[in-house]
């Protein structure tokens, strides 16, 4: 069964200063997580986002498009990336989801991708 990942994380401002000692410790946390589903050939695709300021949120309202800046809905901690998965089963997917570092700062929402016949 397949599932997302969504890497909800620290508020822009509270994430370690790109380049300082604690950001290159969670990009390698990051990276060895993702490695190890690789190697557990649960692994499909994973990368992050840039920025919510790069965001464009679409709805439809009596047949109107509109367009606005941003999320879709405001919160504090940020979608900040993503992870899509095979596993065998919702715990396996629980398990390699703990292992993200989303999870130390923020959270990682695990959804089943509904399958379509």
């Amino acid at each position: 069964m397949k599932y997302l990942f969504l890497l909800y994380d620290r508020p822009e401002g509270e994430s370690p200063e790109p380049g300082s000692e604690d950001w290159m410790a969670t990009l390698g946390a990051y990276q060895a997580a993702d490695a190890a589903m690789v190697e557990a050939g649960v692994m499909i695709d994973c990368a992050p986002l840039q920025s919510v300021e790069t965001a464009t949120t679409v709805r439809i309202r009596n047949g109107e498009t509109l367009l606005t800046d941003g999320p879709a809905a405001e919160i504090k901690e940020q979608l900040g990336g993503y992870a899509l998965v095979d596993c065998a089963n919702l715990d396996e997917a629980l398990k390699w989801a703990a292992t993200i570092p989303a999870a130390l700062h923020g959270s990682v929402e695990v959804r089943p991708i509904l399958e379509i016949s």
